[in-house]
């Protein structure tokens, strides 16, 4: 399936780390991003609970999208 979950951090209108369920860990983009993206990276239960959140929140609600689409 083609779905990818994508959670972004933004302050001041500019993205500092994005979690991607395709990538699988946390990415910064910013010299604080990158702190945090290490830390979230090195504990596993925050990446198990972000891994988790593609089931949890995707998979139960895309055919009610799918469906509202067509």
């Amino acid at each position: 399936k083609d779905i990818e979950y994508i959670r972004s951090s933004y302050y001041n209108k500019l993205e500092y780390t994005r979690f991607s369920s395709s990538v699988g860990k946390f990415v910064g983009f910013t010299e604080y991003g990158v702190k945090n993206a290490e830390y979230w990276n090195n504990n596993p239960s925050i990446l198990s609970n972000m891994k988790a959140q593609k089931e949890g929140y995707c998979l139960n609600n895309i055919q009610i999208k799918y469906d509202n689409a067509l």
